[in-house]
């Protein structure tokens, strides 16, 4: 099979990227940065500035966005968000709209975010949306990768939780603080956290681009959820290191705003779907 990948160069990318190739599918990754990506990409990987550079290809991933975490989220921000979101997509519907051969199927990133707080309700697929703003950037996410379906292209909507695994994502963002003993769970600790390692995310989405049966909302998640406290508890344990440090919420408030609600709440959304498939 010949994947087109958009957002390929990023931390879930590089991985399926590389596994695909020991598959032996060809591999185009879609970039503003062609030279750059090819620099971290896998030796093999096609890379291009433009859907215009791509006749045709059997599957499309949809992985490019914006990162959610990091500063405040100003209006400004939210903006980026949401275009680096839509935009993408909409490049994409484009392309398989004037494609002489459509691709099979658009397995498209989202994430768990989609449910908003829930507190502890275990969520399926066909749990009801949030109402705070990661809800909402989620659901127009969706919303514009379904358009495929008007085009004959089976959709699958990829629910990422935490993606755990070694040279990114959300452990090098960790690490640093836990190894010098300064880690502990956040706010409260009861938060869960539904995390997913990186090869078992990968094998996820490779299994729906290849299963005609597969379409819909998939959460991209491991089938055991922990509370944050736990999961910092394991870490320093892990580590051989104290996890006694506890961030208060008030703290990441001041210092994230809106945004340290996604650090302060989760989702308890278990993979319910893949495991029954």
């Amino acid at each position: 099979m010949h994947f087109l990948i958009s957002g390929g160069s990023g931390f879930i990318g590089r991985r399926l990227c590389a596994e695909l190739l020991e598959q032996d599918h060809a591999v185009t990754v879609l970039t503003r940065s062609p030279a750059a990506a090819a620099r971290v990409l896998p030796a093999g990987v096609r890379t291009v500035a433009e859907t215009a550079q791509v006749s045709a290809a059997d599957a499309v991933v949809n992985l490019a966005g914006a990162s959610i975490v990091g500063g405040r989220w100003s209006a400004a921000r939210k903006q980026v968000l949401l275009q680096s979101r839509l935009q993408t997509t909409q490049r994409l519907l484009q392309w398989m709209d004037a494609a002489a051969r459509r691709p099979a199927v658009l397995v498209s990133a989202s994430a768990t975010g989609y449910y908003g707080p829930h507190g502890d309700a275990p969520l399926g697929e066909d749990a009801p949306a949030g109402g705070d703003f990661g809800a909402a950037l989620c659901q127009r996410w969706e919303a514009e990768a379904l358009k495929a379906e008007a085009l004959g292209v089976r959709v699958c909507l990829l629910r990422i939780g935490i993606v755990l695994g070694a040279g990114g994502g959300a452990l090098a963002s960790m690490l640093p603080a836990f190894r010098l003993g300064l880690g502990g769970p956040m706010g409260d600790g009861r938060q869960w956290m539904s995390w997913v390692h990186l090869r078992d995310l990968t094998a996820l989405i490779r299994w729906l681009a290849q299963n005609p049966q597969a379409r819909g909302a998939y959460n991209g998640t491991a089938p055991q959820p922990v509370r944050n406290r736990d999961f910092a508890r394991t870490l320093a344990r892990v580590l051989r290191r104290p996890a006694l440090l506890r961030t208060p919420a008030l703290a990441l408030k001041a210092l994230f705003g809106e945004m340290a609600d996604i650090l302060l709440t989760g989702q308890n959304a278990p993979p319910r779907r893949a495991l029954a498939e």
